[in-house]
């Protein structure tokens, strides 16, 4: 049986969109739209999709930066939705990590590396100066860099290593389960794999979770156990990584990886597909009807406007919201 770490049912997130003096609320954004998941320990769960899908939403959700409309978080069983404060500051939050997209923005320019990755250490440890100043020189060990750099400030270093104090952060309270949101996306090609190698060793050494939100497809392949694909506020398809990319079954999947693929004239010789979708991702705010991707899917059915498609399992876990799958 699975050793699930954090599970997600049925979140919902609902943004009020007001107008007037009064501020009235006229409509909602719906971010997140009742998406289930689960995170194995030791494990990564990558959400993928375009700009505006709900994965940072989700994100936010699970880091308690957004309150949820709807919906439990389970944390290893544990339904956070009873947690008191007092708890949350004590039992979760420490368990977490998170390492933010940009390394140039996600630290103070004016503090020095040990104390940018000593926040969390101060906050929520009571340790003598000594003990601080020792786990800041592992930590910057871990992660590829030496203690002399905990004097300097954030602009003396590359974003390869911005990035590599950003992960020393995250892992200062030895964490269950780190949340990287566009880890390497802002770094040079050339970075990008050595960012990622380091990642997987910390995961293997430390047994440590990932809930990755990307939309690099060769990022989510290389990093990724299980994958959900997301469209406006909504999970299309789920399953193991490769089981995924090996056979992708809704239409939106498969535009996806045709996008990826075909970066050269020579990849349409070795018989891939290509999928030009059309139009641009509709509002959250007045999704369609129905399936939620039909205006854009080249293989609709006239049911595909009428009714919502459930999340099914096609076997070995491998679910996909899609009326022709």
């Amino acid at each position: 049986m699975a050793d699930v770490l954090l599970e997600g049912r049925d979140l919902t997130k609902h943004y009020p969109v007001r107008k007037g003096i009064l501020q009235r609320t006229i409509g909602w954004v719906r971010a997140v739209d009742g998406i289930s998941f689960t995170i194995e320990r030791g494990k990564t769960l990558s959400l993928v999709g375009e700009s505006g899908a709900g994965k940072t939403t989700t994100a936010k959700a699970v880091l308690l930066q957004e309150k949820l409309t709807s919906g439990t978080i389970l944390f290893e069983g544990k339904d956070l939705s009873h947690f008191s404060p007092a708890q949350l500051k004590a039992e979760y939050r420490p368990r977490l990590g998170s390492v933010q997209q940009n390394p140039w923005s996600s630290m103070n320019p004016r503090m020095k590396v040990r104390n940018i990755i000593a926040e969390p250490l101060v906050v929520n440890k009571k340790q003598t100066k000594q003990q601080l100043q020792s786990r800041i020189s592992e930590l910057l060990e871990q992660v590829g860099l030496s203690a002399e750099h905990a004097e300097n400030y954030p602009h003396e270093f590359s974003g390869g290593q911005r990035q590599r104090i950003a992960v020393a952060r995250a892992m200062a309270l030895n964490p269950s389960l780190v949340v990287l949101d566009e880890p390497v996306s802002a770094l040079d090609v050339s970075i990008r794999a050595q960012i990622m190698n380091l990642l997987k060793d910390l995961q293997e050494q430390y047994n440590l979770s990932y809930l990755v939100i990307a939309h690099n497809l060769a990022t989510v392949r290389y990093m990724s156990h299980t994958v959900a694909i997301m469209y406006l506020g909504q999970i299309v398809e789920y399953g193991e990584a490769e089981e995924l990319f090996e056979r992708p079954l809704h239409p939106y999947t498969k535009a996806l990886i045709s996008a990826s693929l075909l970066t050269l004239p020579e990849d349409e010789d070795k018989g891939v597909e290509k999928i030009i979708l059309r139009g641009e991702m509709p509002s959250p705010l007045n999704p369609p009807a129905g399936c939620r991707f039909h205006t854009r899917c080249g293989e609709a059915m006239p049911e595909c406007g009428q009714s919502v498609p459930p999340l099914r399992d096609v076997g070995g876990g491998h679910k996909v919201a899609c009326n022709k799958a």
